[in-house]
């Protein structure tokens, strides 16, 4: 990894209370397997964040943010962890000790500060993780007058998933601000991985993978099963629609059919899918944090995993008719999202040996907010309102990749506060004008839905093709 031009380095030095080695946790297992599949293109799976320190009234200097990033270091273990490997395969070593170098980046001008941050965001996430030799953390600060302005943050995603660096984020923010960031977690990843390998952990798996088989023997074998077309150069195209008008009309139609507004999206999305390929039932796969129990909240580590949902089409008149089973599959979903990877790939490759063919829905869905706004307090938008905030909605195509282990992948964030839904998928299967098509037939059938004119089923393929030949 390069400094920027113009940089300096501050070695930061922290020490924990222990050290260790353990089995690869689930999470952990589970990540390097999708890693190894993308590699050398595992950039994807770098995960940045920018937090900005320049509150007014309130300084950061380097010595400021170096303490709290030391703090950090020593209470998050996960971020103390690498990568090992011996003959049983892979596994996780824990230091005591180390030195983390900062990267400091003075910028002269303080309107420039926040576009500086981004640039070092950029550099830094750009280049995979060493992952047997480097900290699993990467970090600069940008500086205007010896203040502190924006540290930026780069994870491996070994130690950590979304919500474990929204975490790392808010415990920076306390420990530079108040020295505290509160009582440690209870758990740690060798803790998880003594519990997960353990007994109690094997029969946990094995009624996940139940649910699994189960899965894999009633989904059709892929939900993209034929190429449409010649695959663009990079392969892999993201789609970004960043709507006003999706996020309050999810949140409507939440509301009214007691669901989440997550799962109002992931069931249009599958019902899309669904119809693009003439299947009667859906099948993705959506991520999920896997942090209900109390010894895992707070915690930074690697703990989301894939879960199953299944929806079938079959009888519902209109789109609405669907999200109370989407609900259902979703939470049926959701109890089997943590197990043992290993298991669950050869649980996979029995089950294709036995159906004659290739069994993967190459189908997945990461909501990776923090958590879902509430409503907004008053009566719920009105078809006007939403209308009119369609109008500002914002499509672009901002990246592509050479490589993914995915043929349709969704991630939902949060732009400036606007729900943002991005869909990256495999040119010779969802080709650009594809991509286009499913992000803004997505916002038309949840949007007409919360107007009160929910488009039926059976006219999903018709909704798809208008939008590919470029009408809204």
């Amino acid at each position: 990894m390069t400094v920027a031009a113009g940089a300096r380095v501050v070695e930061v030095s922290f020490a924990g209370d222990r050290a260790g080695t353990a089995p690869l946790t689930w999470g952990q297992r589970a990540i390097w397997n999708a890693i190894a599949r993308t590699a050398p293109n595992d950039v994807y799976f770098n995960i940045g964040r920018i937090l900005p320190l320049d509150e007014r009234g309130r300084i950061t200097d380097v010595p400021g943010l170096a303490s709290g990033i030391a703090k950090l270091m020593e209470r998050h273990e996960s971020l103390r962890t690498r990568l090992g490997t011996g003959a049983d395969g892979p596994y996780q070593s824990l230091a005591v000790f180390g030195r983390l170098p900062l990267t400091v980046v003075d910028e002269p001008r303080p309107d420039r500060a926040a576009a500086t941050a981004r640039r070092l965001l950029d550099e830094l996430r750009a280049t995979r993780f060493d992952y047997g030799e480097e900290w699993p953390l990467r970090a600069a600060a940008v500086c205007h007058r010896g203040r502190v302005t924006h540290a930026v943050l780069v994870l491996c995603h070994l130690a950590t998933d979304g919500q474990g660096a929204e975490q790392v984020v808010r415990d920076l923010r306390l420990l530079v601000r108040r020295g505290s960031a509160g009582r440690r977690p209870r758990t740690a990843p060798l803790d998880l991985a003594a519990e997960q390998h353990g007994p109690a952990g094997v029969r946990r798996s094995e009624r996940a993978l139940a649910r699994w088989e189960t899965f894999y023997r009633t989904m059709p074998p892929t939900m993209f099963p034929r190429r449409t077309a010649e695959p663009r150069t990079p392969r892999f195209w993201s789609g970004r629609l960043v709507s006003e008008a999706l996020d309050m009309a999810a949140g409507v139609l939440a509301a009214g059919h007691r669901v989440s507004g997550s799962t109002v999206l992931m069931t249009a999305l599958a019902a899309l899918v669904a119809a693009e390929g003439g299947h009667p039932v859906a099948a993705m796969m959506p991520i999920v944090g896997n942090r209900t129990s109390p010894d895992r909240r707070g915690l930074v580590a690697m703990l989301s995993q894939d879960a199953p949902f299944l929806l079938g089409l079959a009888g519902a008149g209109r789109f609405t008719d669907l999200l109370p089973r989407g609900w259902d599959a979703a939470m049926a979903g959701y109890r089997a999202a943590s197990y043992d990877p290993v298991r669950w790939e050869e649980l996979r490759e029995r089950i294709s040996g036995e159906r004659g063919t290739p069994v993967h829905p190459y189908c997945c869905y990461n909501d990776q907010r923090f958590h879902e706004r509430p409503p907004r307090p008053g009566p719920p938008p009105g078809p006007g309102e939403l209308r009119e905030a369609q109008e500002r909605s914002a499509f672009s195509f901002p990246a592509t990749e050479d490589r993914l282990g995915c043929r349709y992948c969704v991630h939902v964030t949060e732009e400036n506060g606007t729900l943002a839904v991005m869909l990256t998928a495999d040119t010779a299967f969802l080709p650009p004008e594809s991509i286009r098509a499913h992000l803004l037939a997505l916002e038309e059938l949840v949007v007409s839905s919360a107007c009160g004119a929910a488009p039926p089923v059976g006219g999903l393929p018709a909704l798809l093709e208008r939008h590919r030949a470029g009408h809204r």
